[in-house]
C-alpha cells in the first residue's frame, strides 16, 4: 500500500485533522503527525487546547533525549512546580493501565509514541521504531529530489493555492566595482545564496539582487585613471583585476597631490591649483558628468560595469549561485530620489545643513535610538546624491516592481547603522507596512582572510587557492588519487566545500578566523569530511550493484538494530530542521544536522554491513543508506553545496 494512502489512514485512525494545527503537514514533515498527536493526548491530559499545545513541543537536541520533548514550564499549569509535575505524569504514565494519569486522565496507548519520560522540567518522548522505519524510509525514496522541503509554507492562502506564492527579494553580494572581493562580500554571497534555496524550497517565489557598488566620485577616479594607467586588452581579459589596478595607481597619485597640498598649506603656500583643479575635483567633476548623463563619461562606466559583470558571472557559478538581476546604485533613477527628498521634506524630516541636506534622527527619534542613528546625510551640497538617498529610491522601486511580501537585505554587521537608517526613514514615512516587510540579515567578519601571494583578496584567487590545496591533500593517498576520473574538477569542488562549510559553521554573527588548514582538512567537521560522507555512501551501492527497483520493496522490517533505528530518527528530523530554519535564518543549523547523520551513519558501517550480508537485509540495509544519502545529498544542496558521487 502507497505510504500516503497509509498515511491518511493513521491521521483518520488518530482522528488527526492537520488544518487543526498551524503549519502543520504530515505528509511532507513526519514529525508534524506525532506532534499533532502528541498534542491531543496531552489536551486531554493537562485541560488544554491541542492547538495551544502543538507549538510548545520541541525537537530533542540529542537522541538520548527523545525525538519530541515537552517544555513543562511552557503549558503554564498553575499551582505545581514544573519539575513535580513532569514526574508525576511520566511515573503515572509507566505504570500500569488501572492507573490515572495527570488530571486523572490515562495517557492513550499507540503505535507511534513510547510512554513519556522526565528529565527535569521536561517529558521527553520517544517514537516506536517500527511505525517510524516503515513511514519514513518510503517517503524518502519516493520523494528524492523534494524530500525534506514544503512549498506549501510559500502559499498566501494553504487552504486557496490560487491565492499563489508569496515573494521575498533577497539582496546580497554586492561587491564594488574596481576593488577586491573583500571577506564582506564572500559572506554575504555565500548566506544570501543559502537564503535564496531556501525560501525556493519553501515554495515562495524569490527574486535573487546583486546590488552591484558601482556609482560614486570614485568611479570617476576610476575613470581619470583609466585614461592614464588602463589598457582594453588587460580590462577585457581580466576586468576586476585591472581595474583594481588602475584604481590603486590613480589613489597612490591622489594620496601624493593630497600630500602635496599639506605640505604648501603648513608652508603657507598657495595649494589653490591643486585644490581646483587637482584630482580630487576633476574626479569629482568627472561623476557629476555622470549623474548628467554626459555620454562620454556614461559610456566608459558601462564598459566597467559590464565587463566586471561577465567576470562576476563565471566566479558567481563555481558556488552555484545565479542572480536573477544585476542592479546597482546606478540605476536608481533620480526621479525616485528627487520623490524622497520631497517626501523627507514635507514630512519635516529633512533640514538644510551647510548648503547639504540631512536627517537628524536626533530631532525625530527619543532617546538613546535617536542618538545611535545620529545624522544622515541626503544629498550633498554639490547636488550628488548619497548611497542611503539611492538605498531609498532603490527600495520603493523594488516595491512598485515586485510586490513583494518580504525584502531581506544580506549585509555584514558594520553597516547596521546604514540599514537602521533606511528601515527608520521607511517607518516614520510610508503610511503603509513596507517597514514590516524589511528584514536585514546581518553577519560577523571573516579575520585573517588572504591568498597564498598576498591580503589583497580577490573571489578568483580563493578558489583557486583553497583548489590548490586540496588537489595536494587529494595526491596524499596515490590508491584514491588514480581512481578519480577528474581530480582537478572534484579538488576545485572539495575547495569550494571547504569555504562555504567553514563559514557556515558557526552562528551569522560570530566572526571566525580563515584558516585554509583547518577547512581542506578531512578531520573534523568540515567541507572534505562531509562530502567524503557522501562519497562513502554512493561507492556501496556500486559495490552492491542491486537495481533501485529492488531497494525499494525491501523489508524494512529487518531493520531493527539501535544503529539503524538512530539513522531513521534522525532522517526524520530533516523536514523540521529545515522548517525551523526559515525562523531562524541560520546555515549552520542545517550544517549541524548534517554533521550529527553523517557521525550516526559513518559509525554504522561495522554493524550495518551490506556486502556480504544475507539479500533481503541487504536491500533492507540499502534502502536505509539509500535515504541517508538522499537526505545529506539534499542538505548540501540547500546549502549551496556540490556533492560529489566518488573522491
Amino acid at each position: 500500500m502507497a505510504t500516503d494512502q497509509l498515511l491518511q489512514e493513521a491521521l483518520q485512525k488518530l482522528q488527526i485533522r492537520p488544518s487543526e494545527f498551524p503549519a502543520c503537514d504530515p505528509q511532507l514533515n513526519m514529525i508534524d503527525l506525532y506532534r499533532a498527536w502528541l498534542a491531543k493526548a496531552l489536551s486531554e491530559v493537562v485541560g488544554m487546547e491541542a492547538r495551544t499545545i502543538y507549538p510548545t513541543l520541541q525537537r530533542a537536541a540529542v537522541l538520548d533525549r527523545g525525538d519530541l520533548v515537552l517544555p513543562v514550564p511552557a503549558l503554564k499549569v498553575a499551582g505545581e512546580k514544573p519539575d513535580v509535575l513532569a514526574a508525576r505524569w511520566a511515573e503515572q504514565a509507566s505504570l500500569l493501565p488501572s492507573w490515572r494519569f495527570g488530571r486523572g486522565i490515562p495517557f492513550p496507548d499507540s503505535h507511534l509514541v513510547q510512554k513519556p519520560v522526565a528529565s527535569g522540567t521536561f517529558l521527553s518522548f520517544f517514537f516506536k521504531p517500527a511505525a517510524l522505519v516503515q513511514r519514513v524510509i518510503p517517503s524518502v525514496l519516493r520523494n528524492r529530489d523534494t524530500w525534506g522541503h514544503n512549498p506549501l509554507l510559500g502559499l498566501r492562502d494553504s487552504n486557496d493555492p490560487s491565492q499563489g506564492r508569496k515573494r521575498v527579494v533577497i539582496e546580497f553580494s554586492s561587491p564594488n566595482i574596481a576593488k577586491p572581493f573583500h571577506q564582506g562580500h564572500l559572506r554575504s554571497t555565500i548566506i544570501g545564496g543559502f537564503l535564496s534555496n531556501l525560501y525556493q524550497g519553501a515554495g515562495w517565489d524569490v527574486t535573487k539582487l546583486n546590488y552591484l557598488g558601482d556609482w560614486g566620485k570614485q568611479y570617476g577616479l576610476l575613470a581619470l585613471g583609466f585614461k592614464m594607467f588602463g589598457d582594453d586588452q588587460a580590462l577585457e581579459a581580466d576586468p576586476i583585476q585591472h581595474l583594481y589596478q588602475v584604481y590603486v595607481k590613480i589613489n597612490r597619485k591622489l594620496t601624493q597631490e593630497q600630500e602635496e597640498m599639506k605640505t604648501l598649506e603648513a608652508a603657507g603656500k598657495d595649494a589653490s591649483t591643486l585644490k581646483n583643479e587637482g584630482l580630487d575635483e576633476q574626479a569629482r567633476q568627472y561623476f557629476k558628468a555622470m549623474c548628467d548623463s554626459e555620454p562620454e563619461a556614461i559610456a566608459m562606466w558601462k564598459k566597467f560595469r559590464e565587463y566586471s559583470i561577465q567576470r562576476y558571472k563565471s566566479a558567481y557559478a563555481r558556488l552555484n549561485i545565479h542572480f536573477d538581476e544585476y542592479v546597482g546604485e546606478s540605476l536608481v533613477r533620480e526621479e525616485s530620489m528627487k520623490s524622497v527628498e520631497q517626501q523627507l521634506a514635507s514630512s519635516g524630516l529633512s533640514e538644510e545643513s551647510q548648503g547639504a541636506t540631512i536627517v537628524d534622527f536626533t530631532k525625530h527619534v527619543p532617546g538613546k535610538a535617536g542618538k545611535t542613528l545620529g545624522k544622515a546625510l541626503i544629498r550633498k551640497k554639490d547636488g550628488t546624491s548619497l548611497y542611503l538617498t539611492r538605498d531609498i529610491g532603490a527600495l520603493h522601486e523594488r516595491r512598485a516592481r515586485y510586490q513583494f511580501d518580504q525584502m531581506i537585505y544580506v549585509v555584514a554587521t558594520d553597516q547596521e547603522v546604514h540599514l537602521k537608517q533606511l528601515f527608520k526613514i521607511i517607518e516614520l514615512t510610508d503610511t503603509g507596512d513596507l517597514r514590516s516587510r524589511l528584514s536585514h540579515i546581518s553577519f560577523g567578519l571573516v579575520l585573517g582572510m588572504s591568498t597564498r601571494r598576498g591580503t589583497v583578496v580577490f573571489l578568483d584567487d580563493v578558489l583557486r587557492d583553497v583548489g590548490e590545496k586540496m588537489h595536494e591533500v587529494m595526491k596524499m593517498s596515490d590508491a584514491k588519487y588514480a581512481e578519480v576520473s577528474e581530480p582537478e574538477k572534484i579538488a576545485d569542488i572539495l575547495g569550494i566545500s571547504s569555504v562555504m562549510v567553514q563559514d557556515m559553521s558557526g552562528k551569522r554573527i560570530n566572526n571566525y578566523h580563515f584558516n585554509m588548514d583547518t577547512m581542506t582538512s578531512f578531520e573534523g567537521d568540515t567541507g572534505p569530511y562531509l562530502q567524503y560522507s557522501h562519497a562513502r555512501l554512493c561507492s556501496i551501492f556500486r559495490k552492491a550493484s542491486i537495481p533501485t527497483s529492488e531497494i525499494e520493496s525491501a523489508d524494512l522490517s529487518l531493520l531493527v538494530e539501535p544503529h539503524a533505528i538512530n539513522i531513521v530518527r534522525l532522517i526524520a528530523q530533516f523536514p523540521d530542521t529545515i522548517q525551523m530554519t526559515l525562523r531562524t535564518h541560520e546555515p549552520t543549523t542545517v550544517l549541524t544536522y548534517l554533521f550529527r547523520l553523517t557521525h550516526v551513519v559513518n559509525s554504522s558501517y561495522g554493524v550495518l554491513k551490506v556486502v556480504g550480508s544475507e539479500r533481503e537485509l541487504m536491500k533492507a540495509r540499502l534502502a536505509l543508506y539509500d535515504a541517508t544519502r538522499t537526505v545529506i545529498c539534499n542538505g548540501m544542496r540547500l546549502l549551496g553545496l556540490t556533492p560529489v558521487n566518488r573522491m
